[in-house]
């Protein structure tokens, strides 16, 4: 059977077989966990929302321009530091979410059960003379298409990078973050995700040439901010969001198009028009903008705005929402960002019906991250 970690999916047998090997080294995690760290490394990530101009960061556009939002709630990594016990357990993921706790080692030629995880562990240099668990947790849904996998990545790289000499910057961090899910597992995958979790806040990302981009944060007075924050409403349509053949197909008739096709540049508008509306704190503009990139997906392939993301939508005009936008790069199950009037009680009618119309949809609260990637750490005590 497939298996999925936070959005990626992956072939391998769910019931592993029960063996001397496994039992030994069950005793030796329990061992592990029994002692006395030595430090705790904590590591915090947002995720992303409404990513207008997405599709504009990747290999096959070339260039790009991208808006998008850090929220919580964030990615979480921490890391137990322990003496050095056994140079093959030495390493221990917990990956909370999934209740699995298992030892790998580095360097790995493959990368089996969570291969997001195992993958930027083995990138990092991390150093051989000590031993220590990681422990991943998320609270988004895993596969909703806000940019969870960049944020687990961000954070455990941030994480990690407490255990070497120097400190990686927010981009860095990023870049490494993207090139582990390209370079070292052979993925599509774009920019932007990666780079709202590193800076977090409200994001122009300007990619002049893939991979290679400048990060703009857009500061806005406080009531705008806040204005912000309450209007926005998170919506998970109760399915993890799986790459299709619908993906593929886009892939490949961009990928022959080419860096100036209508559809890409339409794209690219949304996110400097979205920029100048914020900026102005004009809602009403920018709720047109999600509008407008909402139908530059599905002018893409109509499949990306899937039936329960339109009666979402349906519900939202309803109620007198002004925006909505398919997260990411839209199909089947994923999540909405919707753009809410100027009336809270609109928006507390329009979550009821919304739970109403269908119980596996689900509102997320979200609030707008002032920071990116965060790291810490203290004695275990």
């Amino acid at each position: 059977m497939a298996r999925q970690f936070f959005g990626l999916e992956w072939g391998g047998n769910d019931l592993p077989c029960l063996t001397w090997d496994s039992l030994t080294i069950g005793r030796n995690i329990l061992s592990l966990c029994a002692m006395t760290a030595l430090k705790i490394i904590n590591a915090v990530a947002p995720i992303r929302i409404c990513d207008l101009g997405g599709w504009t960061d990747t290999w096959f556009a070339e260039y790009g321009q991208i808006f998008n939002i850090g929220v919580y709630p964030y990615a979480e990594v921490q890391i137990e530091v322990f003496p050095l016990k056994s140079r093959d357990e030495r390493i221990v993921i917990f990956a909370e979410n999934y209740g699995e706790r298992y030892a790998i080692s580095t360097p790995q030629t493959r990368w089996e059960r969570h291969p997001l995880l195992e993958a930027a562990i083995d990138m990092m240099d991390v150093p051989d003379d000590l031993a220590f668990q990681i422990t991943i947790f998320s609270e988004a849904p895993a596969g909703a298409s806000t940019g969870t996998s960049a944020a687990v990545t961000v954070a455990l790289i941030a994480a990690l990078d407490r255990l070497t000499p120097g400190r990686l910057t927010p981009h860095e961090i990023a870049r490494m973050a993207q090139e582990v899910e390209t370079k070292r597992l052979g993925l599509q995958c774009g920019i932007q995700d990666q780079l709202c979790s590193a800076f977090g806040g409200i994001n122009f990302i300007d990619m002049h040439a893939y991979p290679h981009a400048t990060v703009s944060q857009i500061q806005v007075p406080n009531d705008i901010w806040w204005e912000l924050e309450r209007r926005l409403v998170l919506i998970y349509l109760g399915n993890s969001h799986n790459s299709s053949q619908v993906h593929e197909m886009v892939i490949r008739e961009l990928e022959d198009a080419g860096s100036a096709d209508s559809r890409i540049e339409r794209l690219r508008n949304t996110a400097r028009h979205a920029r100048d509306a914020i900026y102005a704190g004009d809602f009403g503009a920018f709720g047109a903008t999600m509008i407008e990139n909402t139908a530059a997906q599905a002018n893409l392939h109509p499949d990306l705005i899937s039936s329960d993301a339109q009666r979402v939508i349906d519900i939202a005009k309803a109620h007198g929402a002004i925006g909505w936008k398919v997260n990411g790069a839209g199909g089947a199950g994923g999540s909405l960002t919707l753009l809410c009037g100027a009336l809270s009680a609109d928006k507390r009618a329009m979550l009821r019906d919304i739970a109403a119309e269908n119980p596996l949809f689900q509102h997320i609260p979200t609030y707008l991250s002032r920071y990116g990637v965060r790291t810490w750490e203290r004695e275990s005590q």
